[in-house]
């Protein structure tokens, strides 16, 4: 019988455990949830609005905006009905302005090199749509490559004739050295773009962009990086990193309104770069702004308060802890190697990756099946809002936690209780 020692706190009883997994009760499920106990909310749930009932263990997903900045959205969206047309006209550019240059500064780079975007779905297809490919050429991607983002890549592929590579990276992983030496192998002659995740939506793991964004210039190749969960997550220095192109989304690890996010183009790339929406920049007159800023600022009317809320949601996020942003990513890192080897001991596995490889986010294998029912057993009987991620057509499945200030340890022993039930069944 295994031993669930790393179990044996006050969330719930090893015996507890023992007995659920071994027990062939049919109405294990009922009992499961009277039996172990879910933990109580950190210190820090009090600055979210999300439901007390549930353990959410999916901050990745879609984020979630802590109650101050949504006030200061509330307040901005005020200020633009009270009279619109003095917002949209003479008020919304500086505060844009405002936003930019804060948001500039926490990623590292100019900010007459950012503009905003909705998310970075949109930031991959922006560029992916404004470049132009032939037949002969190659567009370089991985088989972890976000689907929404490798589906924009097939379209300007199928579009232009150009043929998609693909290099595959192996999860379990043993060392970043693999991912840089499969991206490199599939690099040809006829390789235009290579498309990378920073930090991969299904198995969490950081990918080592500055060693590859170097290696291909080197080689003379652009780089896109899809980046929708790196800024907030890991430090960025986005002048030093070297990719052509980068988008990040800030209603993330950022914690800023859903609907915003940047993207970041090179100086000398920006006049190739233009918006999804053509609109009044492209013919302006005006000298007084860059056409990069004039093409993307204004697409036509829509509610920009998301975008206006960046530079809150950054002093907010940076005031929780007393070591500010540097601390809150190292304390949630910290968590999320915690979670994840408390999952691996409960699955009796070892992890499926180094500790360089993991952000705010950590993924473990489980057994093969079908992914619903679990992730139903998991929200329908123990409340625990945590992703279920179909990996391969053989069956397997993977669990991916997410480790935000307002999670703590015992909702991760809670989660390995409730998952080794819910897979006993």
């Amino acid at each position: 019988m295994m031993e669930y020692a790393f179990l044996s706190s006050s969330v719930v009883e090893r015996s507890t455990v023992n007995r659920l997994v071994a027990g062939s009760n049919p109405a294990w499920g009922v009992w499961a949830m009277r039996s172990v106990s879910r933990p109580a909310a950190s210190e820090y749930s009090k600055f979210w609005s999300l439901d007390p009932a549930v353990t959410f263990l999916n901050h990745g997903s879609f984020g979630a905006c802590p109650i101050a900045v949504l006030e200061r959205q509330r307040s901005l969206r005020q200020q633009l009905e009270r009279q619109p047309l003095r917002f949209m006209v003479k008020e919304l550019e500086p505060l844009l302005d405002q936003s930019r240059i804060a948001l500039a500064d926490f990623v590292g780079a100019d900010a007459d090199d950012l503009v905003f975007v909705p998310n970075a779905t949109t930031g991959i297809n922006t560029v992916l749509r404004s470049l132009s490919f032939q037949p002969e050429d190659e567009l370089l991607t991985t088989n972890q490559e976000y689907n929404a983002s490798r589906n924009a890549l097939n379209f300007v592929a199928e579009r232009s004739g150009a043929a998609v590579a693909v290099a595959d990276i192996p999860f379990p992983i043993a060392s970043p050295d693999q991912v840089v030496e499969a991206v490199l192998a599939k690099v040809s002659s006829q390789t235009k773009l290579v498309l990378l995740d920073h930090v991969v939506s299904q198995t969490s793991l950081v990918l080592p962009i500055s060693t590859l964004a170097q290696q291909l210039s080197i080689r003379g190749i652009e780089l896109l990086v899809d980046g929708a969960h790196a800024p907030g997550m890991i430090p960025l220095n986005l002048a030093e990193l070297g990719a052509t192109y980068y988008t990040g989304n800030c209603h993330k690890w950022l914690c800023a309104p859903k609907g915003s996010a940047f993207l970041y183009v090179k100086r000398d790339r920006q006049p190739t770069i233009r918006p999804l929406t053509i609109s009044h920049g492209a013919n302006s007159t005006r000298t007084d702004r860059s056409r990069f800023h004039q093409e993307f600022d204004w697409t036509g009317t829509g509610d920009p308060t998301a975008y206006l809320c960046i530079a809150k949601a950054l002093r907010f996020m940076g005031s929780i802890l007393p070591g500010g942003w540097t601390e809150l990513m190292a304390q949630n890192r910290d968590m999320a190697i915690a979670a994840q080897k408390i999952l691996c001991q409960a699955l009796e596995i070892e992890p499926p990756c180094p500790i360089e490889m993991i952000g705010s986010m950590a993924t473990v294998p489980l057994p093969n099946g079908d992914w619903e029912p679990l992730y139903n057993a998991l929200g329908d009987c123990f409340n625990i809002e945590v992703p279920i991620i179909p990996w391969h057509p053989s069956g397997q499945r993977l669990i991916r936690i997410s480790a935000q200030i307002y999670n703590h340890l015992a909702e991760y022993k809670y989660l390995a209780a409730a998952l080794l039930i819910s897979l006993k069944e």
